[in-house]
């Protein structure tokens, strides 16, 4: 953690940067229309845009062809809720909303573990061949890749049926991981002015359309939580990223509302922090962490506070 004297020119820049609801548009797109949201968005057709449609790279001129997403919707021949003639436009990519409504019912949340949506998408188009419908960037902004009519590769068993945004964070650590306190030390600050994101000087401008790199904290520390019964700490996201995000979720529910405002819970009805068996995943419709579709993920972590999440998209 760097001290106090290093942030203070850095907090002074922040009123000066434009803010980040003044750029981009505000609608997401889903099957060809635009669905309003109270956050700035940028579409993968605009200028600055992260296109999950692209056959190859983004970023570099390296030949590499492939489809990064698949066309359409993966839907199951013997669907109960769906005629033969609305899967096979499910299938094609020309449903109506209402017609994906009817299949798409996840939305499920990852953190990126690469601290920007830029170098985000870099990593998932440039080098891994995959895609996320959205990424939500430390200012805020949201990026939409693909048309929610199509399918994005970034849930395994859950994209069929899921829409998916990939929060920019550094990510959770196990306590005292040497490369967990290297990252903490090089992306936070903390103060009484309270907890700070900061955009580490070797990342240029991070393709921030703000201008900023002091981004505040939702709240203030680490936060500590048990994942698959593992111990992780780490620091919440961007007041910027939480607001965006309960905009996000309103807007999915509106348009395909059988993505209910809920998150698995257990027993006592609190959020659960473990995999969902396939049963409890086919029945269930909402939210879901990439951590309740394995026992491998852990995002979006212990910082992701539900209650907060489900409380604000409640009240949008």
């Amino acid at each position: 953690m760097r001290p106090l004297l290093v942030l203070l020119p850095l907090i002074a820049c922040v009123s000066a940067a434009p803010a980040p609801e003044a750029i981009g548009g505000h609608a997401i797109v889903v099957c060809g229309e635009r669905f309003a949201i109270d956050a700035p968005v940028v579409l993968w057709d605009d200028p600055g845009g992260y296109s999950a449609y692209l056959e190859g790279p983004h970023f570099t001129t390296v030949a590499d062809p492939g489809r990064r997403y698949s066309p359409g919707r993966t839907v199951p021949d013997d669907h109960p809720a769906l005629s033969p003639e609305v899967a096979e436009r499910l299938r094609s990519g020309s449903a109506s909303p209402a017609e994906l409504a009817a299949f798409v019912d996840l939305f499920v949340l990852h953190y990126d573990v690469c601290g920007t949506s830029e170098l985000c998408f870099r990593v998932l188009q440039d080098e891994r061949h995959l895609s996320v419908h959205f990424l939500l960037d430390l200012d805020g902004t949201l990026y939409q890749t693909l048309d929610l009519a199509d399918q994005a590769w970034h849930a395994a068993h859950g994209n069929p049926r899921s829409v998916g945004v990939e929060l920019a964070s550094i990510g959770a650590w196990a306590p005292g991981d040497e490369r967990g306190e290297a990252y903490f030390s090089e992306w936070y600050l903390e103060g009484n002015f309270g907890t700070a994101v900061t955009l580490p000087e070797r990342y240029g401008d991070g393709g921030q359309r703000s201008g900023r790199r002091v981004f505040p904290a939702a709240s203030e520390g680490r936060k500590r939580g048990a994942v698959h019964g593992q111990v992780l700490e780490q620091y919440d996201f961007t007041q910027a990223q939480v607001d965006s995000l309960a905009a996000l979720t309103v807007a999915l529910h509106r348009a395909l509302p059988g993505i209910a405002l809920d998150v698995p819970r257990d027993g006592l009805g609190q959020p659960r922090w473990d995999a969902l068996s396939a049963e409890e995943f086919a029945a269930w419709g909402g939210l879901l962490g990439h951590y309740h579709l394995g026992t491998h993920k852990v995002d979006p972590g212990p910082a992701m506070d539900w209650e907060r999440l489900l409380r604000a998209a409640r009240d949008k």
